[in-house]
């Protein structure tokens, strides 16, 4: 107990350190700059001993929970005995680890559901649409797009294929897509992309990334273990701008086939 008190207090001395130059630039520029009282000073107070006591709890739920649970699972679904291998010097193929992907692909989609970042974006691309984007489609748009990126970096850190032979080509797609898809979307898919690794997506992705290529032989967690953020980040641009190119050749289809019918 005394050493999780231990490492509380210097988590949060840790989290104020950083957070204090913010203070001092915002409090600086109003003072300074803008030479006015900053309005309601009690509640905005309050409200940065609540950013500190937020991130500090955060911070600790990461390393006692989201960090290990993350490597736990890699580790644990990687085992010769759970994948039915002879022994540790058993060869291992990438299709042994479809149970790897499977976990993959599900945590991926539930916590960029759960994203807070994401809920935010979709429910702005729904007001400011008037309604025309849907934020449930949205999310699961973004979520589908996250899933296919973390399940294609396990693959990568199973397979032990260069990163870079998944990310040029991905972005070369993208570019074709960008090209085709209506002028609307575009901007906002590129968010969706960046919007997904935040607070509940990027523990779990780097904790697993980290944790497979630990218990794989042959692979290098400096190498092989960083990456699937990256493809995290770069599939739900294609799925969103999929996602309005599919919406838009729907709405042409109705209108060609509204005009046909008026027009026998």
């Amino acid at each position: 107990m005394t050493a999780y008190l231990q490492s509380l207090w210097s988590t949060l001395l840790s989290t104020l350190t950083d957070v204090l130059p913010i203070i001092l630039i915002l409090v600086g520029f109003q003072a300074f700059v803008l030479r006015r009282r900053i309005a309601n000073l009690p509640k905005v107070v309050l409200g940065f001993l609540l950013v500190v006591l937020g991130l500090t709890l955060f911070l600790e739920g990461l390393d006692h929970a989201l960090f290990p649970i993350g490597k736990l699972m890699a580790q644990q679904l990687t085992t010769p005995e759970f994948l039915g291998l002879a022994g540790e010097d058993s060869v291992r193929k990438w299709q042994d680890f479809i149970w790897v992907y499977g976990f993959a692909f599900t945590i991926g989609f539930a916590s960029s559901i759960a994203e807070p970042s994401v809920m935010a974006v979709a429910l702005k691309a729904s007001e400011i649409s008037g309604g025309t984007i849907q934020p449930g489609g949205l999310r699961v748009a973004v979520a589908l797009g996250a899933a296919l990126g973390i399940t294609l970096g396990a693959f990568r850190i199973i397979s032990g294929i260069p990163i870079q032979h998944f990310i040029i080509p991905g972005y070369i797609l993208v570019l074709i897509q960008t090209w085709l898809a209506p002028r609307g979307i575009i901007a906002l898919a590129y968010d969706s992309g960046g919007v997904t690794t935040s607070t509940v997506t990027v523990p779990l992705v780097t904790a697993l990334g980290l944790g497979l290529s630990s218990h794989i032989p042959g692979r290098s967690p400096m190498v092989d273990g960083f990456g699937l953020i990256a493809l995290t980040c770069l599939f739900p641009i294609m799925t969103v701008l999929g996602y309005a190119q599919l919406g838009h050749w729907r709405v042409r289809r109705a209108n060609r086939s509204r005009k046909t019918l008026e027009n026998p």
